[in-house]
């Protein structure tokens, strides 16, 4: 997602982020409060896939559900992300202290899958949410990175649009990479049928 700009002149502390946070979509890097504004293609990419997955969780008749305006959490400091496409295992949420007032999650295990959208803050998704999301312990992160901006050393070269998945072996990622025509090989949902080309075309 698109980061606009820094919006609080000074650091706040998460607690304080979660009384100010108003109707719009925020996340807080280390303090700052930062405006997440989305472009059309990313928007219909993200709808996309909430639809796909949606219908993925009722015919496999799991007990998860699409967060809407979920935050994560990070495991130190103030920060949270408001991710792009968040699946939540709704058995867990009686341990997330934080769910029923400010629809937070601290725990990785609430999380079977994560997805960011790639844009301008590129980095962000590829250095402190991976590591982030790497640490909670969610079990599965989507990059979908439909314009290729992506460092080399993420998506090689040359550079060309790439999904890659993240998925958890003893506490850490091991990537895979997907692109044109490759069918998107998920732990979380083994049956998905979607290939890389689908996800960036939105279904057109």
């Amino acid at each position: 997602m698109t980061a606009t700009y820094a919006v609080s002149s000074k650091p706040m502390t998460f607690a304080e982020f979660l009384e100010w946070k108003p109707n719009r979509r925020y996340e807080l890097h280390n303090g700052v409060a930062v405006e997440m504004q989305p472009t059309g293609k990313h928007d219909e990419i993200s709808g996309f896939l909430a639809i796909e997955l949606a219908l993925e969780i009722r015919r496999c008749n799991l007990n998860y559900f699409l967060g809407r305006d979920t935050l994560i959490k990070a495991p130190e400091g103030d920060t949270a992300y408001a991710p792009d496409g968040v699946v939540i295992d709704r058995t867990a949420l009686a341990r997330e202290p934080l769910w029923q007032k400010s629809s937070t999650l601290i725990h990785g295990t609430s999380i079977p899958l994560v997805i960011e959208i790639t844009s301008n803050n590129w980095r962000d998704d590829y250095w402190h949410k991976l590591s982030d999301y790497e640490t909670l312990g969610i079990a599965e992160y989507w990059i979908v990175d439909y314009q290729a901006l992506g460092g080399r050393r993420y998506i090689g070269e040359p550079k060309v649009p790439t999904i890659s998945v993240f998925q958890l072996v003893n506490e850490e990622y091991q990537a895979q990479l997907f692109r044109g025509n490759d069918r998107i090989r998920s732990k979380v949902f083994p049956e998905l049928n979607l290939t890389a080309e689908q996800i960036f075309r939105a279904g057109a």
